[in-house]
C-alpha cells in the first residue's frame, strides 16, 4: 500500500526519534576532542615572548568550533528548507496547495536555522576578538590599546578584514531568516551563507601556500563539503522529534505524511554523497601541500591530526554506505539503527571538527613563507616564471585550478548520466550536442588549467588568450550541448510540494532576472561592454592581484559569453527569443565593437596595468610589445568564432524557414488552402465595389 502513497496505520508508523539531549551529548564530544588534541599539541600553555593568555589560547579553537558547526548548520537548514522539504501541508493537487497550512517540518527547519545563525554570529564575533589577541599576544581587555589596535586590525589586516566578513555575513543572515519564509528567498540566504566560504579559505594556511591557487581551491572545496555534510546530519538530527511527529499525525494525503523520513534522508544522501566526495578529494589535494611525506604525517602533530581527520572521514563514509545500502530502503522498520547510525556519525562529526579547530593553530610541517630569494614574478603571482612562451607550451604547461576541475567533472559526469537516462526511456537524444558539451568542457578545463591560465597571470597576450577562449569559444560548444532542455527531459517533477533541481531551473528560465539578463540588447551591451568596463578600469589589477578577483573574472566572462551566445544560437528554452534578422544584426554590431576596441588598443602606447605586466621582470620581449600582440590575439579570436556564430545562425534561420513551410503546406493541405482562399475572396469581394471614390 506504501507504495501508493498510503501507510496503514499500526507499527510500520511508529517511526522511533533519537532524543535531543543523546544529540547535544554527541555534539559535545567535539569539544572533548578539542581539548585532548589542544593538550596533545601545547596550544594551552603560554608563549615565551608574548602570552595572549589562557582565555584566547583555550577560546579561540572552541570559539572556532562552535563557528563551524553553527555555520553548517545554519546553511544546511536553508538548503534543506529551500530543495527537500515541503512548504505546505495539505493535498498534493496543485490547485489546492495555497490552501494549506506551513508544513511543521519547515516551520521547525527555520527555527533551527534562525537559531543557528545568532549562534554562528556571536562565534564569528569571538572568533574575530580573539584571533586578533592571538596574534598580537595582548589579552582580551577594554583597554584602549587593545581596542585601537582590534579596529587596525579589523580595517587594514587581511585576517581582521576577512574574520569581518564573515560576521557581517552572519549578522545579515540571522536579520533576514526572522523574515524570510518563502523558498526562493529561504535559497538566497543559502548561498548567502555559503559565501561566507570564501573568506575562510582566503585566511587559512593555504593563504600562503606554495601552491596558492592550488591550496585556497582545494580548501574552499573542502569547506563547501564540510558545511553540506556535517551541517545537513546536524539539522536531521535536531529535526528528529518533529519528523517522528509528522509521521504519526499527518495523513498519507498530505505532503509530507508518513514517508517524510524516507523522503528527507533520500534527498540528504544525494547531497552527502556528492560532499563526501569532495570533502575527500579537495582533503587529499590540500593534505599533499602541507605535508610532504609519510615522515611529516606521522611525526609531526600536525601530521598525526591530519591523520585521524582521515580515519574519522573514512568511518563515516562507511556509515553513510550503509544508510543508503540498506538503511534507507527500510526506514520504517529500522528508525531506531537509523538515529542510532547518525548519533555515531555526529559523534565522529564533531569530532572531526574539534580536531580542525586545533589544526588551524597548529603551523603544518611544510613552510608556507615566500623563499627569500623570490623572483619578482614569484612575489606578484606565488609562481616561479614558466619557461618562454611557445605555441607548445599552451598545450603542455598545466597548473591545475582543482576549483574548475571540479565543476567540469560535476558538469560531465551529470551530463553523461543525463542521456544514458533519456535514451532508457526511449527518447532521442543527438550524439551532437553530447559531443559538443563535452567539447566546450574540454576547452574550459584547459583555459582554466592549462597554458591560458599559466601565462595569463604573466603577460597581457596569454590573458587576453584566456579572456577571448573563456568568452568566446567556450560558450558556443556549451551552448550547443542544450544542457537545460537535457535537464527537463531527464530531472524528475517533484509532486509533494518541495522544489528540486527540475523546478528551480524552470523558476530560473521564467523569472523577471533571466527576462533582463536574456532580452538581446542587454546581452549584447554586457558582452560587449564589459569589456571596456574591464580593461579601463582598476578591475582588471583587481583580477591579477586577489584570487578572489580572478575567479570572479573567469566567471563573468563565462557567464556573458553564455548567455550572449544562448540568445544567438542556443536551443534550450529562453522567456523570448529575437527574430533571426535581429540576431544577426546584433552578431555585426558586436563585431565592428571588437574591431574598433581592438585597433584603439593597439594604436596606444601606455601600458596597461604597467605595476603588474612591466615588473614581472621576464626579459623575453618589452611589455608594450607583448600588449599590441594580445591585442591582436584579442581580435582573431573574437572575430573568428563570431563568424561560426553567424553561419549557425544562418543555417537555423534556413532550417526553421523550411520548417515552418512545411507547416504551411501541411496546413494547407489539411484545410484546403482555406486562408488562401478568404484572402483571394476578399480581393474579389473588393473589385467587384468598384474603386472607392475620392472625396
Amino acid at each position: 500500500m506504501r507504495g501508493h502513497g498510503m501507510t496503514p496505520i499500526g507499527a510500520e508508523r511508529r517511526v522511533w526519534a533519537a532524543p535531543l539531549p543523546l544529540t547535544a551529548a554527541a555534539i559535545s564530544a567535539g569539544l572533548i576532542a578539542l581539548i585532548v588534541a589542544g593538550l596533545g599539541t601545547g596550544i594551552g600553555q603560554g608563549g615565551a615572548i608574548s602570552d595572549p593568555g589562557p582565555i584566547t589560547r583555550w577560546g579561540l579553537p572552541a570559539a572556532r568550533y562552535t563557528h563551524h558547526l553553527a555555520m553548517a548548520t545554519t546553511v544546511a537548514a536553508a538548503i534543506l528548507a529551500t530543495v527537500a522539504i515541503p512548504f505546505r501541508t495539505g493535498p498534493r493537487n496543485r490547485q489546492d496547495r495555497q490552501a494549506g497550512q506551513e508544513h511543521p517540518l519547515y516551520t521547525r527547519t527555520m527555527q533551527i536555522a534562525m537559531a543557528a545563525s545568532v549562534v554562528w554570529t556571536i562565534a564569528a564575533i569571538a572568533v574575530l576578538v580573539l584571533t586578533f589577541s592571538s596574534l598580537a599576544g595582548l589579552p582580551v581587555s577594554t583597554d584602549q590599546g587593545f581596542s585601537e589596535g582590534f579596529f587596525d586590525y579589523t580595517l587594514n589586516i587581511a585576517t581582521g578584514q576577512a574574520w569581518l566578513t564573515i560576521v557581517l555575513i552572519a549578522g545579515l543572515c540571522a536579520t533576514l531568516l526572522a523574515a524570510v519564509r518563502q523558498p526562493a528567498g529561504v535559497g538566497f540566504l543559502a548561498v548567502l551563507g555559503l559565501s561566507a566560504i570564501v573568506p575562510m579559505a582566503m585566511v587559512g594556511h593555504s593563504a600562503s601556500g606554495d601552491d596558492h591557487t592550488a591550496a585556497v581551491n582545494s580548501l574552499g572545496l573542502h569547506l563547501l563539503g564540510v558545511v553540506v555534510w556535517v551541517g545537513g546530519l546536524m539539522v536531521l538530527a535536531l529535526l528528529a522529534p518533529q519528523i517522528a511527529h509528522t509521521a504519526r499525525n499527518l495523513s498519507a494525503r498530505d505532503q509530507g505524511g508518513p514517508e517524510i523520513l524516507e523522503t528527507l534522508l533520500r534527498r540528504y544522501s544525494v547531497l552527502a554523497g556528492l560532499a563526501l566526495v569532495t570533502v575527500a578529494a579537495s582533503g587529499v589535494i590540500n593534505a599533499d601541500l602541507r605535508v610532504s611525506g609519510l615522515d611529516q604525517l606521522l611525526g609531526t602533530d600536525y601530521g598525526r591530526m591530519l591523520a585521524v581527520k582521515t580515519a574519522a572521514t573514512l568511518a563515516l563514509a562507511g556509515i553513510g554506505f550503509a544508510h543508503r545500502r540498506w538503511i534507507i530502503p527500510r526506514v520504517l522498520s529500522s528508525s531506531r539503527l537509523l538515529w542510532q547510525l547518525i548519533i555515531v556519525e555526529l559523534v565522529l562529526m564533531s569530532t572531526v571538527i574539534g580536531i580542525s579547530a586545533v589544526l588551524g593553530r597548529t603551523p603544518p610541517p611544510v613552510p608556507q613563507d615566500l623563499p627569500p630569494d623570490a623572483t619578482p614574478a614569484r612575489i606578484l603571482t606565488g609562481y616561479d616564471l614558466p619557461p618562454e612562451p611557445e605555441l607548445s607550451n599552451f598545450f603542455t604547461l598545466w597548473r591545475p585550478d582543482w576549483l574548475w576541475i571540479a565543476i567540469v567533472l560535476f558538469l560531465g559526469i551529470w551530463y553523461i548520466r543525463a542521456v544514458l537516462q533519456v535514451r532508457s526511456r526511449g527518447i532521442s537524444w543527438p550524439i551532437m550536442r553530447a559531443v559538443s558539451w563535452l567539447l566546450g568542457l574540454a576547452v574550459l578545463l584547459w583555459v582554466t588549467s592549462g597554458g591560458p591560465a599559466v601565462y595569463g597571470m604573466v603577460t597581457f597576450s596569454g590573458h587576453m588568450i584566456q579572456h577571448m577562449t573563456l568568452t568566446m569559444v567556450a560558450p558556443i560548444f556549451l551552448v550547443m550541448g542544450s544542457p537545460v532542455t537535457l535537464a527537463m527531459r531527464a530531472l524528475p517533477v517533484r509532486r509533494d510540494g518541495t522544489r528540486g533541481p527540475r523546478e528551480w531551473i524552470l523558476w530560473l528560465v521564467h523569472s523577471t532576472w533571466s527576462k533582463i539578463i536574456t532580452h538581446p540588447i542587454v546581452a549584447a551591451v554586457n558582452f560587449a561592454g564589459s569589456i571596456l568596463l574591464f580593461y579601463y578600469t582598476p578591475i582588471f589589477g583587481l583580477s591579477l592581484e586577489f584570487h578572489l578577483g580572478h575567479i570572479l573574472m573567469t566567471v563573468h566572462f563565462l557567464l556573458t559569453g553564455y548567455i550572449f551566445a544562448l540568445v544567438l544560437i542556443g536551443r534550450d528554452p529562453l522567456p523570448a527569443r529575437p527574430p533571426h534578422f535581429a540576431r544577426v544584426i546584433i552578431l555585426l554590431a558586436t563585431m565592428v565593437f571588437h574591431a574598433f576596441f581592438a585597433v584603439a588598443l593597439m594604436s596606444t602606447e601606455q601600458l596597461i596595468q604597467p605595476d603588474w605586466f612591466g615588473n614581472m621582470g621576464h626579459g623575453w620581449f618589452p611589455a608594450i610589445e607583448d600588449q599590441h600582440r594580445g591585442t591582436e590575439l584579442m581580435w582573431g579570436l573574437g572575430e573568428v568564432p563570431a563568424v561560426v556564430m553567424g553561419v549557425i545562425v544562418c543555417i537555423q534561420w534556413a532550417k526553421d524557414d523550411r520548417r515552418e513551410t512545411k507547416r504551411l503546406d501541411r496546413e494547407a493541405e489539411r484545410t484546403g488552402d482555406a486562408e488562401l482562399e478568404a484572402y483571394n475572396e476578399m480581393f474579389e469581394q473588393m473589385s467587384e465595389k468598384g474603386p472607392v471614390p475620392r472625396s
